[in-house]
């Protein structure tokens, strides 16, 4: 039997993504975020509070990049969800990781996360009381640790997280069970 919960943000699992930008001053600044996900082969959308720095940043600058959390780095990746860059100048200092400059966009790249994608900005868009943010993913990119043998990126090796909306949770993603567009292949023979 089913029981009412009504209305609550009930997908799972949801990403940890690290949206990173330049702050006016150069600053790198950091933000975790989990209500984003891919809207398109080259598309990624994130929803934001109006208030956040990094929007302000990705106003400006025109770009940003998102890196997906791992395991090794959840200490970091929490802290970026717990601390404002309006309050915290230090944020990024403060939590240990390293940046270098996107060679692609006006952004930096955490050095520490595994796979990082590179976004210009496309459109920022009032929606509901969030700021809807799409951005233009114009180059990823990857550990060599996280890559198999044919150079494509192996899940089981990134060690990404997810975040539980239902208890404010982190969970770790787990081995690969079945193969996609053939799991259902029997059914379609009926």
């Amino acid at each position: 039997m089913k029981k009412d919960l009504g209305s609550l943000p009930a997908v799972f699992p949801m990403p940890v993504l690290m949206v990173a930008t330049y702050g006016e001053d150069g600053k790198v600044d950091v933000m975790n975020v989990a209500w984003g996900n891919i809207c398109g082969m080259d598309k990624i959308a994130l929803n934001l509070g109006s208030d956040r720095k990094t929007l302000a940043n990705i106003r400006e600058r025109k770009a940003f990049t998102v890196a997906l959390a791992d395991e090794a780095h959840i200490k970091e990746a929490d802290f970026f969800g717990i601390a404002s860059g309006n309050k915290m100048p230090d944020k990024f200092e403060r939590s240990g990781l390293h940046a270098v400059k996107s060679a692609n966009v006006d952004a930096p790249v955490i050095e520490e996360f595994l796979l990082t994608m590179e976004c210009r900005l496309e459109e920022v868009r009032d929606s509901f009381g969030e700021v809807k943010v799409t951005g233009t993913i114009v180059n990823v990119l990857a550990d060599e640790k996280v890559l198999d043998a044919k150079g494509k990126v192996d899940p089981s090796k990134l060690n990404a997280v997810m975040f539980d909306q239902f208890n404010n949770g982190y969970y770790s993603v787990g081995e690969k069970f079945a193969q996609a567009w053939n799991a259902g292949a029997e059914l379609m023979k009926k």
